[in-house]
Parts: C-alpha cells; structure tokens; sequence
C-alpha cells in the first residue's frame, strides 16, 4: 500500500486543525458511513502520533499515516488524498 498526499491538501489539513510542524494525521477505519471499498465501514482522520504505522509520509511538516491495525480496509489499494478545488476540501481516491 502506497499512501500519497498532494501539497494542497496537506495545506489544508494543517490551516483547518492548527497542525504544527511535528503532528500527526492518522486515517483510521471506522464503523458506517459509505465507502465503496468495505461495506458499513468508512474512513476517519484524527489528530495523532504514529504508534504502530504500516504507511506513512510527510508533507508540509505533518506525518499523515495508517496504522498496521487497519491497513485491511485499504483491501490493497493504495490511499490518495488530493484537494477538490470547487469543494474546497480533501478528498479520497483509492487506487488498484
């Protein structure tokens, strides 16, 4: 699993949660919403250090990762997170 975050977004996250150079953003899996890759499961972000991370990267001084625990809702897809400009937020892309 590759894990890829545009500079826009990275920008985003880190003016939107007041991230400092050092934090961290975690994709977790969580239980409902909707998703296309695993049914009744959708994708969290939350404000954290990587403990135990399968992937990770850094952009803009902040680590984005996942941890090992949930690296079976990727179903080996690899995670994008891009910026949608007319939206003006992040968004998701899994990729085979």
């Amino acid at each position: 699993m590759e894990l890829m975050v545009s500079d826009k977004a990275a920008k985003w996250y880190k003016d939107e949660l007041n991230l400092q150079s050092g934090d961290g953003v975690r994709f977790f899996v969580r239980y409902g919403g909707f998703n296309s890759l695993q049914s009744g499961f959708s994708l969290g972000v939350s404000i954290e250090k990587p403990v135990e991370s399968a992937i990770k990267v850094e952009e803009e001084g902040i680590t984005f990762f996942v941890e090992e625990a949930d690296i079976w809702y990727f179903d080996n897809h690899n995670l994008k997170v891009a910026f949608d400009e007319k939206k003006e937020e992040p968004e998701f892309e899994y990729i085979s």
